[in-house]
């Protein structure tokens, strides 16, 4: 077929760059433009608050849906820069908030938050919304700048002093662009509480302003991390089967990063391990979440033998049948996380395997020996399920 039956040349190449071709594309940079990417988009920029606050000395962020249909993202970090940017001439808020792939050189490893497998950064928020106005606090003063549809609107300005550090940024997601602009509190709530269980000591509260009868809020702290995750988790599934929960968490060099594994049986017959990589969820598991299948079956397979609950002959207890009444998160902190597969829902990381299946082993077969009668039921409950072909 001829170039000229088919109407395609050179001719007919659009080569969209920058805020252009977030706006043209939106689904491409925060997933789709209905709810669930309309959630993607402030997920991110609370990612990216989170990430702000926990590189400096504060621990809080606030999240404030407004009755105008916008959002409110504050953080106590140090601030955006206001110097120029060398490469653009810019000043560095600006060009953060209008630059694609524009953003601090330093990343922190393994304390680095992802709210999802494709970091947006926060120039697709402000290229997806109608108007943006950034507040930054810095060096005892504080610059406002506005936005609108990714375009800055006049350049910062000295809006007083400042007391503390961080940045404010409100924006009203473009209704041209989404299907709707109401986000879920709920929704948002139930991922916030997660990104607190999995991050002990960060203050999160999030507020909601478009009720007619009074704002909602709710302030997610939790101190327990992934063991008290587990125990909420355990909680709503119903009977539970008297066992303590298994919590515990250790820095291996091995895998360049740190776990933090909680385990509890529950008797619902139901499997419910949660994993995540830098606290993103891994939905299509990975490496993490096999480590603590194989880590759990060695350890039942190795206290039945000495309990004489399994002989020589018979086969060793494999991960795939450990699953029943298992509740479970493994929360991995990785310097260099490996996503695969087309949706990097999945963690790739080999070493990442063998270090938490060990760790799992080694701290499951103590509580195994030390509650001979708690044991005695999970064990016999792992024992009693359908070997798979």
């Amino acid at each position: 077929m001829s170039a000229e039956s088919t109407g395609y040349d050179a001719a007919r190449i659009t080569v969209l760059e920058g805020r252009e071709a977030v706006r043209k594309r939106a689904g491409m940079y925060v997933g789709s433009t209905g709810l669930r990417g309309l959630h993607h988009m402030l997920l991110d920029e609370v990612g990216r608050a989170v990430n702000a606050s926990l590189s400096g000395r504060g621990g809080r962020v606030e999240v404030t849906l407004t009755p105008d249909a916008g959002v409110r993202v504050t953080d106590d970090g140090p601030g955006m820069p206001f110097e120029d940017c060398a490469d653009t001439g810019r000043p560095g808020l600006e060009t953060q908030l209008t630059q694609l792939f524009a953003g601090a050189q330093e990343r922190h490893g393994r304390r680095t938050v992802f709210m999802g497998p494709w970091a947006a950064a926060p120039c697709v928020t402000n290229a997806l919304s109608s108007r943006l106005t950034a507040e930054v606090r810095r060096e005892g003063v504080r610059r406002v700048q506005e936005f609108a549809r990714g375009v800055a609107l006049c350049p910062p300005t000295d809006a007083g002093p400042a007391a503390e550090s961080g940045t404010t940024l409100t924006f009203r997601p473009d209704a041209a662009i989404f299907e709707t602009v109401e986000c879920s509190f709920a929704a948002l709530a139930a991922r916030l509480t997660e990104l607190a269980f999995l991050n002990p000591g960060l203050d999160l509260v999030l507020t909601d302003e478009r009720s007619p009868d009074g704002p909602q809020r709710a302030r997610l702290r939790f101190l327990g991390g992934v063991g008290e995750f587990v125990a909420l988790l355990d909680a709503q599934a119903g009977e539970h089967l008297g066992a303590d929960v298994i919590a515990f968490e250790r820095e291996d060099p091995r895998m360049a990063g740190n776990m933090e594994v909680a385990l509890s049986w529950s008797g619902t017959h139901e499997e419910r391990v949660r994993g995540f990589v830098n606290s993103m969820a891994t939905l299509n598991g990975g490496t993490h979440e096999t480590g603590l299948r194989e880590g759990v079956a060695a350890a039942v397979d190795a206290y039945a033998r000495a309990q004489g609950l399994l002989t020589a002959a018979d086969p060793e207890v494999r991960a795939d049948r450990v699953g029943a009444d298992l509740t479970a998160v493994v929360s991995v902190k990785l310097d260099h996380p490996e996503l695969i597969d087309c949706t990097r829902r999945s963690l790739g990381n080999v070493a990442v395997r063998a270090c938490v299946a060990e760790a799992v082993r080694e701290h499951l077969g103590t509580w195994l020996e030390e509650h001979p009668r708690e044991a005695g039921k999970v064990v016999a409950r792992i024992l009693r399920a359908p070997v798979r072909d």
